[in-house]
């Protein structure tokens, strides 16, 4: 281990205590069995298995995908609660020092961390998450501020005053940028046209909802966000609820005298600026032309008020995003603390551990010293790192590579502006020559992108040493190089204060959209981007400077780091390219690659990363060079005559359904009972039931409908009607499954008939008809007849087959079908090296993974050469996201599945998943067996026109019984008719969940 790293180590003890004591605790998370679950609240341990317990992130995509924290954000969530809510649980007192003794005591008998961690300015919670550029630093903020809102939320509906909890936040942004970065964050983006009104909706905490709140607490977060949100002007002033988010800028903390929200460059170790001596010694010279108009008193006054009003809160958390503004720094060997940082300690004084501060960065720390000895000096207060390294082997941010041209090697080591006497700068040759060598590399990379996704617009950065550079930039892309005055952005430091507030939305907008705009080309900039131009386009940035610090270096690159290509079928090519840079090899493709034309001479700010193989190097990209940019990626389109291959997969919108309704019955013609006279059961009374029930021939189910003597035993003839009904009405039922209006209906009908009707036509039958005549049962007990067996077995069956008789069908609404067609995606992105040319399908090529793809490789080549298969297609399960299956895991959880290959032959369509002979027997693969068979019954059901050719069918393809029967010259068709899963009685219990 280097000198280097070990201080770097030594100076990250915190996060390395404190992660390892976190993964402690949390061992078995995912499956709701760590200890840090029995150590949290309730409502923190909700959150955590909401978060991250493993059923739950599966139904959001899985781990590493889908809508879920990944893994930097993970632990950082992890260490914050467990350093504020765990740690601090029994503490009166929570500072700085009492973590450090909590989480990594050895550290503090080094150097001077102990009187450096007792300092007062550190005499509160105070934690610094160190995450990279572009790794979702936002969706932390956003994640702490929910589990704190919501712990404080259910102390207080308890009683209790929790001092670990606030629903007081202030997030602090470095500039206007970020500013308005987090108002789009938390309140949603400006409604065009509108007076800055903005769309909730479209706001991460909406639009996100699934991942950061479970669902019991959506009201309650919604509600404080949109109710209890302040901008910068309204702190102190607008009424909330019981809270506050307040957003503001780190101006208006500052007890300075500073122009708002003008981007000031840093230039750390630059000497004192003598007018800053001069003001901070003399009293205010009144007057507009030395900044102290009315308005600019005003603006003091009012931001000492806000002060004062923060001060005054009981409690308050404080989210400091890209916090490397906010500490001290080296001036001249001196140490300074920033102003607003005092403006922090002076909130913080009253409230002890009810102060919390959080800050964000990719970069805390300071460059100190120079030459040989100069170092970065970390902040004390760092409890997680997720830094470029992990982020870049993660696959979280763009790879790196240097453009190694020879013309750039060529330059002298001076190639800085050039100025004449006067001091008017020029750009140098060697400044002329880097950004053609940009334009080269944005050109090709332009032409390269548009072929396979015309909507997507690489952009290039140029970062000038000062604001008198910029313009001249812009000068030459346009007058030598050709370009036009839209395709080039200048943004200066002083560009909002240059434009004013209505001039400077346009072109916020502008810079804000530029990933969905072909223009402009290239953003020049001095500076003002190096934090929170969160673009995703940025891949080529051409730096121009004679000197930099490290600090500055990073947050210039990190404004290209973002991901552009994040759709999953670019997964594999960009992992390739990863493992060829660490291999010390160039890129395959220049998908998700930042580009930096950089001179020899700074090489130097690269080494580590080069040597931990996360940067590499692009030669010459001359205009005739044949590479492509997008490696061997190509657009698989649709044939000219797509339409005889196309598949309609069929889609039930509606289904009609099937009522049962009842004519009156004819007494009349209903049959008398003729076996015996009335006369002659009177003598069999009390002689026991001699008669034997008939069956009846029908398709009604009636079950055990004969009534034995004990049943019967009535006490009279109204009492003998009501019995009697009820066991024909009974007997004739047979309700379908309760909700389920999907499943295979019964074969046996459900008779639906008004039972008072009933009655009343069996009484009317007994009067008129039963005895061939008129027969009064109320005269001399003649109701007593009605007892025996023979002659209730009669009247069930009169009725029985009376009521089939007198059924009607009525079938209300109709079946409404719609067929998806895989045609509707218009192309598919195959690798050339991993995909053939293919006839029968609506595209020109598929392909398969270029790893693990053997199996779904021979079929396709078997498709192809089977005479008897009319069309395929692979499914690809990112473009076709309309072809898939609903199953239900064996865990209980829903989910979806896409099948391999769809593959029609003369007399059937087939659902084809090919898997490995030892993935058959998987739990979850035979769930997706039982739902792809029912929705095929349910399909089948349909009729040819309505489900659009002939009947489907569900094959599960083992690897081994593949290339058994090619092996034997068998046809695909065959193997295919022979594989086919049959219906099965289990099928149906997944059918309603498709």
């Amino acid at each position: 281990m280097s000198t280097t790293t070990k201080k770097a180590d030594d100076q990250l003890a915190l996060a390395t205590g404190l992660t390892a004591k976190t993964q402690q605790l949390c061992l078995g998370l995912e499956s709701g069995a760590a200890d840090i679950l029995e150590l949290v609240t309730p409502t923190t341990a909700d959150l955590l298995t909401w978060w991250f317990g493993e059923d739950m992130v599966m139904a959001r995509g899985g781990e590493g995908r889908g809508l879920n924290f990944h893994a930097g954000q993970k632990q950082a969530i992890l260490n914050a609660i467990v350093a504020h809510e765990v740690l601090g649980a029994s503490s009166e007192k929570w500072s700085l020092l009492n973590l450090y003794q909590e989480a990594a005591p050895n550290s503090l008998l080094t150097g001077t961390r102990m009187e450096e961690v007792s300092a007062p300015k550190h005499g509160h919670p105070k934690y610094c998450l160190k995450m990279a550029t572009g790794t979702g630093k936002t969706w932390v903020m956003q994640a702490l501020m929910i589990w704190q809102l919501l712990n404080k939320t259910a102390a207080l509906a308890e009683g209790v005053d929790d001092a670990r909890f606030t629903r007081q936040f202030m997030v602090v942004a470095p500039g206007l940028i970020v500013y308005e970065r987090l108002l789009d964050a938390f309140c949603g983006k400006v409604v065009a046209g509108s007076q800055g009104s903005r769309d909730f909706a479209t706001s991460d905490m909406a639009q996100f909802a699934d991942l950061f709140i479970p669902e019991a607490h959506r009201d309650i977060v919604f509600g404080f966000v949109r109710g209890n949100v302040c901008s910068k002007t309204e702190i102190g002033l607008k009424a909330t609820g019981n809270g506050m988010i307040a957003i503001t800028n780190w101006h208006l903390l500052a007890e300075g005298d500073l122009v708002e929200d003008i981007e000031e460059v840093e230039t750390l170790g630059a000497p004192l600026d003598p007018q800053a001596v001069v003001a901070g010694v003399l009293p205010l010279t009144p007057g507009r032309a030395t900044g102290n108009s009315l308005e600019v008193l005003d603006r003091r006054y009012a931001r000492g008020n806000v002060l004062d009003f923060l001060a005054q809160l009981p409690e308050l958390m404080v989210f400091n995003d890209e916090a490397h503004h906010i500490h001290e720094f080296k001036r001249e060997g001196e140490t300074t603390e920033v102003e607003w940082q005092k403006s922090l300690t002076r909130i913080a004084e009253t409230k002890g551990r009810r102060f919390v501060q959080v800050d964000f960065s990719a970069t805390p720390y300071n460059d100190v010293g120079a030459g040989k000895n100069k170092r970065k000096v970390y902040f004390p207060h760092i409890i997680t790192d997720f830094d470029l390294k992990s982020a870049m082997r993660a696959g979280l941010v763009k790879s790196l590579v240097l453009d190694r041209r020879k013309e750039i090697g060529a330059l002298p080591l001076e190639f800085k502006a050039e100025r004449d006497e006067s001091g008017n700068p020029s750009l140098s040759e060697g400044q002329r020559v880097m950004l053609r060598a940009g334009l080269v590399k944005l050109r090709k990379l332009e032409a390269d992108f548009l072929k396979i996704d015309p909507h997507r617009y690489p952009k290039m950065l140029v970062v000038c040493e000062d604001t008198t550079v910029s313009p001249l930039v812009a000068e030459f892309l346009q007058d030598q190089e050709g370009l036009n005055a839209d395709e080039v952005m200048t943004i200066d430091s002083g560009k909002k204060a240059e434009l004013g507030e209505k001039d400077w939305a346009p072109v916020r907008e502008r810079l804000f959209s530029v990933d969905k705009h072909a223009t402009p080309r290239v953003i020049v900039s001095v500076l003002m981007l190096r934090e929170g131009f969160d673009v995703n386009n940025i891949c080529v940035i051409v730096p121009l400077r004679s000197s930099q610090a490290q600090i500055l270096l990073e947050q210039t690159i990190g404004r290209g780091l973002r991901l552009m290509w994040r759709d999953p079928e670019y997964t594999e090519i960009k992992q390739e390219n990863r493992e060829h840079i660490n291999n010390g090899q160039e890129p395959a493709s220049l998908l998700d690659v930042l580009t930096i034309v950089e001179h020899p001479a700074f090489q130097s700010f690269y080494d580590e990363l080069i040597s931990e193989g996360l940067v590499g190097s692009t030669g010459n990209d001359d205009d005739d060079d044949d590479g492509s940019s997008t490696g061997d990626v190509i657009a698989a389109n649709l044939r000219e005559d797509f339409e005889t291959f196309d598949f309609g997969i069929p889609f039930i919108l509606q289904e009609s359904d099937e009522l049962r309704d009842h004519t009156a019955i004819d007494i009349a013609t209903l049959p008398s009972f003729t076996a015996m006279t009335a006369e002659q059961l009177k003598g069999m009374l009390g002689k026991g039931d001699t008669f034997v029930s008939q069956d009846l021939q029908s398709s009604t189910l009636f079950g055990d409908y004969r009534v034995d003597g004990a049943v019967m035993n009535v006490s009279g003839y109204n009492d003998y009607l009501s019995r009697l009904t009820r066991r024909i009405s009974q007997a004739l039922s047979e309700p379908l499954p309760k909700g389920n209006k999907i499943a295979t209906h019964l074969a046996k009908p459900y008779l639906q008939v008004n039972t008072a009707e009933l009655t009343g036509w069996i009484d009317d039958y007994v009067w008129t008809q039963l005895f061939a005549g008129t027969f009064n049962p109320l005269e001399d007990e003649n109701w007593r007849l009605l007892l025996l067996q023979p002659v209730v077995d009669h009247i069930t069956k009169v009725f029985a087959v009376g009521l089939l008789e007198s059924e009607e069908m009525h079938t209300t609404g109709e079946t409404e079908v719609y067929l998806r067609r895989l045609s509707e995606v218009p192309k598919l992105m195959v690798r050339e090296s991993a995909s053939v040319e293919v006839s029968k399908c609506i595209y020109e090529r598929l392909g398969w993974p270029s790893r693990n793809g053997g199996l779904e490789k021979a079929f396709i080549y078997w498709a192809q050469a089977d005479s008897h298969i009319q069309a395929f297609c692979k499914i690809s399960e990112n473009r076709h996201t309309f072809a898939r299956l609903r199953y239900v895991k064996d865990d209980g959880l829903p989910a979806f599945y896409s099948p391999d290959f769809l593959v029609r032959t003369e007399n059937a369509v087939y659902l084809v998943e090919t898997k490995g002979q030892e993935q058959t027997i998987h739990p979850n693969v035979q769930r997706k067996l039982k739902a792809a068979l029912a929705w095929c019954e349910r399909i089948n059901n349909l009729t040819e026109k309505q489900r659009g050719g002939p009947p489907w069918h569900y094959v599960l393809l083992a690897e081994n019984v593949l290339y058994e029967w090619q092996g034997k010259g068998a046809h695909l068709s065959e193997l295919l008719d022979y594989a086919r899963l049959r219906p099965l009685a289990s099928a149906s219990l997944q059918e309603r969940l498709i």
